[in-house]
């Protein structure tokens, strides 16, 4: 990683050719859509029906500025309280409602820009909350009987920023393949990776996350047949120090996998933000003041207020982000794609505007794209 002495000085990035913009043959994203499951709770109905009263766990879930989250809760006991599942049932859980909602999410995206299962020649899904095999691409083709000759990837495991690596790869795809649709879904059932074993690592975890499925269509053709913004740049930056910082790994002692997340993670996210937008922006002649539209993972109230101030945002910059958050909470890989969608329905983004998309997740990661309506 280069150390931020090194970088150039932010006035020979905006003096710098204006090479990566000039590229006709871009992709562009034309099309958005998300599902949740049926039902959902405020996090005071969630500590009532858990039963906790532990002061500090009730601050965590009080204080994380989440107000409501789709969830699908372990089953009602016959004497009281919920039943204990197994892995197996959690593997279960997460194959079934993954499919559910993804489904409704390719059809939500679909029906908003006027195409067809049979206009997808690509599908890309995206998950961290279970291992599949086959995985959801293969479940969905089957499920939606897309057509058999769609190309297909799984992106498994590599947690909350994954959304932009498996678009990376979608934009690839559509680029070779002009005129043909490609479709990105992030499946996420985080209700699915819940332990409950009244930790406060468990708990800071379980007042987090929430369910949902994203999906966004890409392809490269004439803008006049599917307006919609340019995918303009990519850029990645991997934090190895920061390791062990986000992970989801196996509990001995639960006997399931289960998340962590260090207390330190919205710092480390937050100091090295600046860097990998300076990166991103390198070649292109822009300034962070050029840039109009800011979508920003939902990782949680600490992370997004460290990302917004280390990089001059205000919080109407981040409003999508936050109103996320709160009504949804943490959706994992699809969180970007939830406040995307809260973008376009706003019909506020004019052409010639710029827009970062960025996501955050293990390895320490983030990941960011340019785009430009």
């Amino acid at each position: 990683m280069t150390p931020l002495a090194q970088l150039p000085h932010p006035g020979a990035l905006r003096s710098a050719p204006d090479t990566t913009l000039s590229d006709r043959s871009r992709a562009r994203l034309v099309g958005i859509g998300t599902a949740v499951p049926p039902t959902s709770y405020s996090q005071r109905e969630l500590l009532d029906i858990f039963e906790i009263d532990d002061p500090r766990v009730r601050s965590v879930f009080l204080n994380s500025a989440i107000e409501r989250r789709f969830l699908t809760l372990p089953p009602e006991s016959p004497t009281g309280g919920r039943l204990f599942e197994e892995q197996g049932a959690l593997l279960a859980k997460h194959k079934k409602q993954g499919i559910e909602v993804g489904a409704r999410a390719v059809e939500d995206c679909l029906k908003n820009m006027n195409a067809d299962l049979s206009d997808i020649g690509y599908l890309c899904c995206v998950t961290s909350t279970g291992f599949l095999t086959p995985g959801f691409s293969a479940l969905l083709i089957h499920e939606l009987d897309i057509d058999g000759h769609c190309s297909r990837l799984d992106v498994v495991g590599m947690g909350c920023n994954a959304g932009l690596n498996g678009l990376n790869a979608v934009d690839g795809w559509a680029r070779a393949h002009p005129g043909q649709l490609a479709l990105m879904v992030c499946v996420e059932s985080c209700s699915a990776a819940y332990v409950f074993d009244g930790t406060m690592r468990s708990s800071v975890v379980n007042s987090l996350f929430g369910d949902g499925a994203g999906a966004i269509a890409v392809i490269a053709e004439d803008p006049e047949q599917r307006p919609g913004p340019e995918v303009l740049k990519f850029t990645s930056c991997i934090i190895p120090e920061a390791i062990d910082a986000m992970r989801y790994d196996w509990d001995d002692e639960q006997s399931r996998f289960s998340f962590f997340l260090d207390p330190d993670v919205p710092y480390v996210v937050g100091a090295h933000a600046e860097l990998v937008i300076d990166r991103l922006l390198s070649g292109t002649g822009l300034r962070r003041s050029d840039i109009a539209h800011w979508t920003v993972h939902s990782g949680g109230k600490k992370v997004i207020d460290s990302v917004r101030i280390n990089l001059g945002l205000t919080p109407h910059d981040v409003r999508h982000t936050t109103g996320v958050l709160r009504d949804y909470g943490n959706l994992s890989s699809g969180s970007f794609l939830f406040s995307y969608d809260r973008l376009c329905s706003e019909g506020l983004a004019r052409r010639g505007e710029y827009g970062v998309l960025m996501t955050m997740g293990p390895g320490s990661t983030i990941e960011t794209a340019l785009i430009r309506w």
